[in-house]
């Protein structure tokens, strides 16, 4: 017979799931994960969840493909880093014997909180890192000095040089944020080694996510397309 009373209990234990459910979960999802480092494969990309600073608050990620992810996070208003969602790319060439590298996106974000939409372009292993900010929001700012403004990769930026301690970093800042876009990868990193500042480095992985500092509440962080053709 049934329990009438185990029923009514186990109703409620799903309506509250259903409520704690972080908004943003797709519960349907081809992938879905919650742990820090939670990675998934699909058509030749690689998406991460990324939870890699201290302080950091829950995340969750869900993805249908490499080009339609998703991630919500909900970390304390307190500065550093806490995280950078992503998907990315092995190229694995050297830069001279690259013919075009060029990537397209398209992003929904919210209007609080602190963080970038950026490309994490790695050269050389770990030696290099380009990074690519399409928008931010907040209390956020590149590594380095601003050494000049330039119009490359179908953008114009203004440029930052300097280390993190581990590596190099070339933060390139767009003059103004864009939620949409295409970029010519390849032409930002020959104007670079065109500065001096490497040489013909080999060209590791092209990386695009959210570089989260803040998002306290809870918020939704959408990649609606993305992709990377490289000859």
């Amino acid at each position: 017979m049934r329990n009438p009373l185990r029923s009514l209990v186990c109703g409620i234990a799903a309506v509250l799931v259903v409520t704690l459910a972080p908004a943003g979960t797709a519960q349907a999802a081809a992938w879905s994960s919650s742990d820090r480092w939670g990675t998934w494969s699909n058509g030749g990309y690689i998406v991460r969840n990324n939870v890699w600073g201290s302080g950091y608050g829950p995340q969750s990620i869900w993805a249908d493909s490499y080009s339609s992810w998703g991630v919500w996070a909900n970390h304390p208003n307190t500065g550093g880093v806490k995280s950078y969602p992503h998907v990315g790319r092995t190229i694995g060439r050297r830069l001279s014997t690259v013919r075009s590298l060029t990537s397209n996106f398209t992003v929904s974000r919210p209007n609080a909180g602190s963080y970038a939409t950026a490309y994490d372009i790695w050269a050389n292993g770990h030696d290099y890192e380009i990074m690519l900010w399409m928008n931010k929001q907040g209390a956020v700012g590149p590594i380095g000095s601003r050494q000049t403004t330039a119009t490359v990769g179908g953008h114009t930026w203004d440029v930052y040089r300097g280390s993190n301690g581990s590596n190099a970093v070339f933060s390139f800042v767009r003059t103004s944020n864009t939620n949409s876009g295409s970029v010519d990868v390849l032409a930002v990193m020959n104007w670079i080694r065109n500065r001096g500042w490497y040489g013909d480095v080999t060209i590791n992985d092209v990386q695009f996510g959210f570089e989260i500092t803040s998002s306290a509440g809870g918020m939704n962080f959408l990649t609606n397309s993305y992709s990377v053709s490289s000859s």
